[in-house]
């Protein structure tokens, strides 16, 4: 019974001291938010005035410090995947040099409005491999060896996708005639690639006449095959068809052709240039990190300071009493 009324008393004061830590812990709260409440009755003038001042000052850089990103896609040919990007990394060292005269004589204006340029492959592993069997082989052997993903990735391996993203960003608008137009004639000043696009070319146009003229000759023994067949009779030179398999052999080989036609008068268009350009995106307003943010980051920034010193002159009061009354 004794027993039983002691454990009744401590949880009376368990709850007891419980309630008494909450009602403290209310009215430690309570305390500081008034706290803050005078704080900011006594500084509210400074605080508006800092506020003003982090806007205005945020609206001007926003308005004066201006940064534009442009995106070029491109397609390099005939085997120069490597050439692009020296080419590339060429153009990004003149311009961290500064080099203006060689930015000039490419055709650029306002060079010092350029920072950065860089280029980097679109990962694209199907059509990395588009029913080449050589890359599917190579992937497969690659993969056996480590992560796909990372050798996807890989410098080696990314240089050799079809499609590449050059970027670039500037301080101010650009146009094509001062900027995409001498970037791209830049990527395509090369006598050697010159040469060779010329013999890939001639070597399409030459395979085009060669189909197209199979194509006829299929056409005009179809077309006779049809003028016997339907005047019931038939050729003494003209060869015997078991069940028509050799005609519809004759037939999927025009069909082939006719692909291969398609695809060449596609590669043709694609071989206009050395490097292809397929997208040119310019003058997109660059809104990461604080570019045209500083409107609401300067005002916080300078309340924020303010507090933070103000906080720090309290404390060193506060400990300096402490010492002049010990």
């Amino acid at each position: 019974m004794s027993t039983a009324s002691q454990n009744n008393d401590n949880q009376e004061i368990d709850l007891s001291q419980i309630s008494k830590k909450i009602g403290s812990f209310f009215e430690g709260v309570s305390t500081n938010l008034f706290g803050i409440v005078l704080f900011i009755k006594r500084n509210i003038i400074i605080l508006g005035i800092l506020f003003v001042i982090g806007v205005s000052l945020g609206l001007y850089f926003d308005s004066t410090n201006k940064s534009y990103n442009h995106e070029i896609i491109v397609t390099p040919n005939f085997g120069s995947n490597d050439y692009l990007y020296s080419k590339i990394n060429l153009l990004n060292s003149k311009i961290k040099e500064r080099d203006t005269m060689f930015l000039v004589n490419l055709g650029f204006k306002d060079v010092d409005k350029i920072s950065v340029v860089e280029i980097k492959p679109i990962i694209d592993v199907y059509k990395f491999i588009n029913n080449n069997t050589a890359n599917f082989e190579l992937i497969k052997l690659m993969a056996e060896d480590g992560d796909l993903n990372k050798i996807m990735e890989d410098k080696l391996t990314s240089k050799n996708y079809p499609f590449h993203q050059i970027q670039l960003n500037t301080s101010k608008k650009v146009n094509d005639e001062t900027f995409t137009k001498p970037l791209l004639k830049f990527l395509n000043t090369s006598d050697y690639y010159t040469r060779l696009r010329k013999e890939y070319i001639n070597n399409v146009t030459i395979k085009m006449k060669e189909n197209d003229s199979v194509i006829k000759q299929i056409d005009g023994f179809l077309n006779d095959f049809k003028k016997q067949t339907t005047n019931g009779s038939r050729s003494n030179n003209l060869v015997y068809y078991n069940e028509n398999s050799q005609l519809n052999d004759i037939i999927k080989t025009k069909d082939g052709l006719i692909n291969e036609q398609g695809a060449l008068r596609l590669e043709i268009v694609d071989y206009e240039k050395i490097i292809k350009d397929i997208s040119i995106v310019t003058n997109i307003k660059d809104t990461k990190s604080i570019n045209g943010k500083l409107k609401l980051i300067l005002p916080i920034l300078f309340i924020f300071l303010f507090v933070f010193f103000s906080i720090l002159k309290a404390y060193y009061r506060k400990e300096m009493n402490k010492l002049n009354h010990t």
